[in-house]
């Protein structure tokens, strides 16, 4: 069946992997090629379901609400193919380079299974299922390299992660007892009728799950130590891939299931992604190397979601969407291009460093002006401003990161071309959302629509 086609290419060559040496060159391009299969499958599987509406089916032949049911529509496309494609671009960049740990393209294949299940399930135990699935993977992940400052990452990383995944667990039990269902469906149906402080206790448990995980101020304190402390490709795994759990389980947890909380807590949501992006900015200022720039530039990135998602309505979340998907891009690129060197990278860093500060014609500039049309049709001038103050300090920051970075001269031989090629393909992407928005305007516009309540 082509729903489950995507989970099972990545699911078989994830346990096929393991029990080979990825190390070996063929190896690790059998995991890209297997990766790009299951991408070009999800991206069948989303024209299907751009074209004719959600899918869905239930495991094992169950009743809907009692078997484990996958509902694919535009917004789970929209995360599972940004997801892929991010893996897919971070390992064949670390293959091309050659790889250091034999478990790592088993553990990116079995990462992507992860990923993948959470945006397709219609269940919010299995949810957790692959969630943690995802997570165990990227445990591991975070000591690749194993020297003690990676160690020390991935210890904080695992530590942290997992009282998220006790809240979120906690959160998942909350929902079943008080609505007697799984199915994300029918919980989303029976909320409304659950009394107002245990919907809100279990709104919140949930919330700050995935805010750890989004590294969200004042949820950030473990984000910089992990993405300084990764090398480049697991950073841009963790930013561009991993990340994307926070921010599809806020819209799919808020306005599905938690709708009446999520318009009641709207201020708070402002708050906090306000203050992500004055906190982020301003350390990403103060910072020399990349790593650590791009990491507080991480916390204050996600704050524009964590706002627009709090406008809320077609406009806000809409707006939403298309920064996640600009925003994985951006984080992917930098963090690839700030660990090699050749003729390739310093453009296609200048490239990433425009579309985080915004700056046309790249694909950043599309995703500010979606959140200023989102603040504007708020008629909200504080917020406006807001966003004016967040865009220069990114340009000043990121502006000097080039200038240390790619400025003065620096002595060392050029990275694999293929690498180079790599970090060329994601910024030529980033590029064309630029120059050609309308795809992706249209796409996060028609994912912003599935939403309940959301109307045309």
């Amino acid at each position: 069946m082509i729903i489950a086609l995507p989970l099972a290419i990545l699911w078989i060559g994830a346990v096929c992997l393991a029990l080979l040496d990825g190390t070996r060159k063929p190896v690790g391009w059998t995991a890209v090629t297997l990766l790009a299969a299951a991408t070009v499958a999800t991206v069948v599987l989303g024209v299907d379901v751009y074209q004719d509406g959600t899918r869905a089916v239930t495991a094992g032949g169950w009743m809907p609400g009692i078997g484990i049911t996958f509902r694919i529509d535009v917004l789970s496309i929209v995360f599972a193919v940004l997801s892929q494609f991010v893996l897919l671009a971070a390992l064949a960049f670390e293959v091309s380079q050659g790889v250091r740990a034999r478990v790592l393209p088993a553990l990116t294949m079995f990462m992507a299974t992860g990923l993948t299940g959470l945006f397709f399930t219609g269940d919010a135990f299995n949810f957790y299922v692959f969630f943690e699935i995802s997570m165990i993977s990227a445990y591991i992940m975070t000591g690749y390299g194993e020297n003690p400052r990676q160690f020390r990452a991935a210890f904080t990383f695992t530590a942290v992660n997992l009282l998220g995944s006790v809240f979120f667990l906690i959160g998942i039990a909350a929902l079943y007892h008080n609505t007697g269902w799984l199915d994300m469906d029918r919980i989303g149906q029976q909320m409304p009728l659950v009394a107002e402080n245990p919907a809100i206790l279990s709104a919140t448990i949930i919330f700050v799950a995935f805010s750890i995980k989004l590294g969200l101020f004042p949820f950030h304190f473990w984000l910089p130590a992990v993405y300084t402390g990764t090398r480049g490709a697991v950073a841009a795994m963790l930013s561009g891939g991993l990340a994307n759990i926070g921010t599809y389980g806020i819209m799919r947890f808020g306005a599905d299931i938690f709708p009446r909380e999520l318009e009641e807590g709207s201020k708070v949501l402002l708050l906090l992604g306000s203050c992500s992006i004055i906190y982020g900015a301003m350390q990403a200022l103060s910072r020399h190397t990349p790593n650590e720039v791009l990491a507080y530039s991480s916390i204050g990135q996600v704050g524009y979601i964590l706002v627009a998602i709090a406008i809320g309505g077609p406009v806000g979340f809409a707006a939403a969407i298309l920064y996640a998907v600009v925003n994985s891009l951006n984080k992917t690129l930098l963090f690839l291009s700030a660990s090699v060197r050749g003729l390739l990278v310093g453009a296609a860093f200048a490239v990433g460093a425009f579309s985080v500060a915004g700056v046309p014609p790249v694909g950043g500039f599309i995703g500010k002006l979606a959140l200023f049309r989102a603040s504007v049709n708020d008629d909200d001038a504080w917020l406006t401003a807001l966003l004016f103050v967040g865009g220069a300090l990114s340009f000043i920051y990121m502006f000097q990161l080039y200038r240390r970075r790619y400025w003065i001269p620096e002595n060392g031989e050029s990275s694999p071309l293929a690498a180079q090629v790599v970090v060329a393909i994601v910024a030529i992407a980033i590029i064309a959302v630029g120059i050609w928005p309308q795809p992706l305007i249209e796409l996060s516009d028609r994912a912003a629509l599935v939403i309940p309540g959301v109307l045309p």
